[in-house]
């Protein structure tokens, strides 16, 4: 798993880790919030929970920018170098594909978790 995140780059997995991160702390707060809370209503709960959502959206377009950096990268050295295997091309968009899939685990996490909150808020009486 640490070798997957090095080589898909600290710098874009560093910051969906943060995301993951923020998103999960995201959720707890606001679902204690709400059942410690008892004036705060369903529909502001479910709002803020959205929210958690949204960061999981950030994390698959961070994934993607930080394929497309990649990509670019991998392609710059490919146009300067003179003889490439096909292996070696197709080794880079492997490699580069490494945060996309990330960001997008981390985005099905938080729908994941999103959907069970929601449904614990829903059904609690008030």
């Amino acid at each position: 798993m640490k070798d997957l995140f090095y080589m898909g780059g600290t710098m874009f997995m560093s910051i969906l880790t943060i995301l993951l991160i923020i998103m999960v702390a995201w959720y707890i707060f606001h679902t204690v919030r709400f059942f410690i809370n008892p004036d705060l209503g369903k529909e502001k709960a479910l709002r803020q929970l959205m929210y958690g959502r949204s960061i999981g959206l950030f994390s698959i377009i961070t994934g993607i920018t930080g394929q497309m950096v990649g990509l670019f990268a991998a392609f710059d050295a490919i146009e300067k170098a003179a003889d490439i295997s096909p292996a070696l091309v197709f080794g880079g968009v492997k490699v580069s594909m490494i945060t996309t899939m990330y960001g997008i685990l981390i985005f099905l996490f938080g729908l994941i978790i999103w959907f069970i909150v929601s449904q614990l808020v829903e059904r609690t009486e008030r």
